[in-house]
């Protein structure tokens, strides 16, 4: 039931679940994290970007990101189904490109100490977060003081020390260990995921990605659905408007266009009609 309206936010789960489970018991974790040397450069393995993001390779990794999906599915929500799919589709497909070129970028400023780059859709996830922070607003704030003096009242900064918190801001904690697993390379992801979350909503991405959608058969959307849905909407508009017509309850919204077709005169005395 904590799924109910969220069906590609539970498939996320229980997918990427499945998949680092089964890289663990088959043994292939090692297929899925990134070593610009030897993989890249040596053996020539470019088909890594394709699979870093399918899995994460220990547990703890798995159980933050799988509950930080789980806090974020009101965005699925708010969104809908179809364009939240959209959105992860695009993320995905830029952070599989984006991530490795800055860390192959990255080797050779370091002389070779940022070299890996770990498994897992940390990218996207936090595409997903940067959403979540820009839509989905508090519900209440609270104090954390870091003295035990008296404080101020509530809503009172004079002399506080001490941190402010908000209902969203344990949902950023998990995310913040998520990004500081195997740091720098997990920092890497999540930045470039945070980014493209802001650039997704100012609508910067290039080739009009923010306005492409999946097909709507991938989350269970199909045309015939659709129809039937409006015409439903449409019977029901009509229903509403012929029941208020035959009432009298509002003759304004009745008359329609065809008011704004009468003199004024007109429509100030069937304003007054009615009382009189």
């Amino acid at each position: 039931m904590s799924f109910t309206n969220a069906p590609v936010t539970r498939s996320l789960v229980l997918g990427l679940a499945s998949a680092s489970i089964g890289a663990s018991l088959f043994d292939i974790k090692h297929y899925f994290y990134i070593l610009v040397d030897p993989q890249i450069l040596r053996y020539h393995q470019t088909w890594r970007v394709l699979t870093y993001q399918l899995c994460y390779t220990n547990s703890s990794e798995v159980l933050f990101a799988c509950m930080t999906l789980y806090q974020m599915r009101i965005v699925e929500r708010m969104w809908g189904s179809r364009k939240y799919a959209s959105f992860i589709a695009v993320a995905s497909l830029i952070s599989a490109v984006v991530p490795p070129f800055l860390l192959f970028v990255l080797r050779f400023l370091t002389n070779g100490h940022i070299n890996y780059l770990p498994a897992g859709p940390t990218a996207v996830v936090f595409a997903i977060l940067a959403q979540y922070y820009s839509i989905v607003p508090h519900r209440y704030t609270y104090r954390v003081a870091f003295s035990s003096k008296e404080q101020p009242p509530a809503g009172s900064d004079d002399n506080f020390v001490g941190l402010t918190f908000s209902d969203k801001s344990y949902r950023y904690f998990l995310a913040a260990q998520l990004a500081l697993f195997q740091w720098p390379g997990s920092i890497l992801s999540a930045a470039v995921g945070w980014i493209l979350g802001h650039a997704w909503r100012n609508d910067v991405l290039p080739g009009r990605l923010t306005e492409w959608r999946v097909p709507g058969w991938l989350v269970g959307i199909s045309t015939q659905k659709r129809r039937d849905e409006f015409e439903g909407l449409r019977r029901r508009l009509e229903g509403e408007n012929a029941t208020g017509t035959a009432t009298g309850v509002d003759d304004g919204q009745a008359d329609g266009a065809a008011g704004r077709r009468r003199p004024m005169g007109q429509q100030i005395l069937d304003q007054f009609r009615g009382p009189m």
